[in-house]
């Protein structure tokens, strides 16, 4: 017989879609109806609520460990309800801080063209601590951050060209800056793109 005062663990299963993210359908299994962002919670059950919050946070996207506890915490529950909640969800692998972190790292890199110093800081407005991030950080690649940042000014190169090359540098230099990337690694790359782009001029004006 369960004392008064016990808090009952919250039903959870392993989601087949992945650690740190949860499907439609598996919010659907574990909660009995598929996930509606915009559907009250019930709060009957605080541990219920909680669970709900949580699970319909990962339908729309993983999430740290962090970021579900904020939200639970708008909702202002009983004290020790998020925990026991996230502590199930961890178990069971729904929540994992590491594997968030080096999806965000593939992906925000993939797609974004971020480098290292601007990752580390969305991932600690994210809540992931230090040791975690660095070891999701440690898995990038020098050289493909560089080809990255290369990439990134050959999109931009074209723009420029009404600029004279010390405000096509400036104008480079800062979107990379934005970016994260360190100003040595920038340089070097705006330089060799600038100098190629002007061989290529070059060679595509008639000598006469």
């Amino acid at each position: 017989m369960r004392k008064r005062g016990d808090m009952p663990a919250p039903d959870v299963a392993v989601s087949p879609s992945g650690a740190g993210c949860i499907s439609t359908d598996d919010t659907a299994a574990l909660t009995g109806r598929p996930a509606d962002p915009s559907e009250p919670v019930e709060t009957a059950d605080p541990y219920s609520a909680a669970r709900a919050i949580a699970l319909r946070q990962l339908a729309m996207r993983p999430r740290s460990r962090a970021e579900l506890r904020a939200r639970m915490d708008q909702k202002q529950g009983p004290a020790g309800v998020a925990e026991a909640v996230l502590d199930r969800l961890e178990e069971v692998r729904l929540v994992d801080d590491a594997a968030f972190a080096q999806g965000w790292v593939r992906s925000r890199q993939t797609t974004r063209g971020l480098a290292r110093r601007t990752l580390a800081h969305e991932l600690r407005t994210k809540g992931v601590d230090d040791d975690t991030a660095r070891a999701a950080l440690d898995g990038l690649d020098p050289d493909e951050e560089a080809a990255t940042a290369r990439r990134l000014v050959d999109r931009r190169l074209a723009s420029t060209r009404r600029l004279d090359r010390v405000a096509r540098t400036r104008r480079l230099a800062g979107m990379l800056a934005r970016k994260g990337y360190p100003s040595g690694l920038a340089m070097r790359v705006i330089r060799e793109a600038l100098d190629s782009d002007s061989d290529s001029e070059a060679a595509a004006t008639p000598p006469w």
